[in-house]
């Protein structure tokens, strides 16, 4: 093996294990950044070591190992950091002697440590911009850079907003724990709608030039699935790796050869990718069969109905339609609104959905959003009035910022133009 491929399986290993060693470290330092510095000096340890010695057989236990010494060197050169330690009822002696056994492999005591780093990342004491960042830094393992480009921002804003985390983090004191029955639940909210966030914007790009990221998906359902591994009778949990999974089956289809949207009745189903759909569908079987379902579990169901149908006029609309009503019901929101009024149209015709959207067209929540006329564009279509969804049409391309979807939707609008 070559030294640079030495150094490609070093940053491969690195990448699993971050999450991993970033965890075990907080619990021991009660710092998420110190702790992610030390994974990220373990990290140089081995570029220079590896290339040399071999990876180890279990590289993880080798790179905590390393970093615990680290640590042990960083209270015992700061002063301050020593009496913190102290205030934490930590002796250097007793870091040393958690050392792992280098035989160990290092998942085996992990999962309460990662279950508090995700709590810890997604804690709503942070703005919803703060958390993906941190999240996908410390658990997602991406670079500042990736970020930044993932979410087209600069990298020192990226940056910035993850020193300002992990700074806020610090101030507020808050326990590097999994927290109590009580909060739990609002807390695990916050979990999971970071990791619909960032599913999303991978799915569906709201700027730039890609209508769609996969790379931001992936780690999205990478991370669901943890979390579905450390919290098994949560059926929340379970309701959202339903969802990503079925919803990310489509990505193939979403996008032509040229990288244009391809709506979803008009996708080749062929593409779809059937294993992530049998994943999906068994976790939500897991879900409908735990107590506590909710939203996500609903939007599953939702997914299931189009994965279910072979061909798109096989599409079980009443029922999709009747899930957005107990949707709404349950979580009323404009945005639901404009999804249940498209389940309506398709179920009982466009009249009955353009009443629905109209209901909630002047909802403040909804100015500025492109889906709105992009959706009633198509109601007035197929309701002949083609002069009227032209400009609902342009009005939504307007208001994009996706660039592939503008190209869309003023495709649509041209299509309205009467005949010469």
């Amino acid at each position: 093996m070559t030294e640079r491929d030495t150094h490609r399986a070093i940053e491969a290993v690195f990448r699993i294990e971050q999450a991993k060693l970033i965890a075990g470290l907080t619990r021991i330092v009660r710092d998420v950044g110190l702790a992610e510095e030390l994974a990220q000096d373990s990290l140089i340890v081995a570029l220079n070591h590896w290339p040399e010695s071999g990876v180890p057989r279990n590289p993880g236990a080798w790179l905590m190992q390393t970093a615990k010494r680290r640590a042990i060197d960083y209270f015992r050169r700061n002063k301050m950091a020593a009496r913190k330690l102290d205030e934490l009822g930590y002796d250097l002696r007793e870091i040393e002697s958690t050392a792992p056994d280098l035989d160990t492999p290092l998942d085996d005591d992990v999962g309460d440590d990662l279950l508090k780093l995700i709590f810890t990342s997604c804690h709503p004491v942070l703005s919803p911009e703060a958390r993906v960042a941190l999240t996908l830094r410390l658990l997602g393992g991406l670079t500042t850079d990736e970020i930044a480009r993932a979410f087209l921002s600069a990298e020192p804003t990226i940056a910035q907003r993850i020193v300002r985390a992990k700074k806020s983090l610090a101030e507020a004191g808050m326990p590097f724990e999994v927290p109590r029955a009580e909060e739990r639940a609002g807390r695990m909210a916050s979990v999971l709608e970071v990791l619909y966030l960032i599913f999303n914007e991978g799915y569906s790009a709201t700027a730039g030039d890609d209508w769609t990221r996969p790379q931001l998906c992936e780690e999205a359902m990478r991370l669901g699935r943890i979390l579905a591994g450390l919290a098994p009778d949560d059926a929340e949990v379970h309701g959202l790796v339903a969802l990503m999974e079925i919803q990310a089956s489509r990505l193939r289809a979403r996008t032509g050869a040229n990288g244009e949207p391809v709506l979803l009745l008009e996708q080749n189903r062929a593409l779809w990718d059937q294993m992530l759909i049998r994943r999906g569908l068994a976790a939500l079987d897991r879900a409908e069969n735990l107590v506590g379902a909710g939203p996500y579990v609903l939007q599953a169901a939702i997914a299931a109905c189009h994965a279910r149908a072979r061909k798109a006029n096989e599409t079980d609309w009443r029922r999709i339609a009747a899930l957005y009503d107990m949707l709404a019901a349950m979580t009323p929101s404009p945005v639901i609104e404009l999804n249940r009024a498209v389940a309506h149209s398709m179920a009982f015709g466009p009249a009955s959905g353009l009443a629905i959207l109209d209901a909630v067209a002047d909802d403040p929540a909804l100015r500025g959003y492109h889906l709105l006329p992009s959706v009633r564009g198509d109601f007035l279509v197929k309701l002949g009035r083609l002069a009227e969804a032209r400009l609902e049409f342009e009005r939504a391309a307007g208001l994009t910022r996706n660039e592939r979807e503008r190209i869309l939707l003023l495709d649509r609008a041209a299509a309205c133009q009467p005949a010469a």
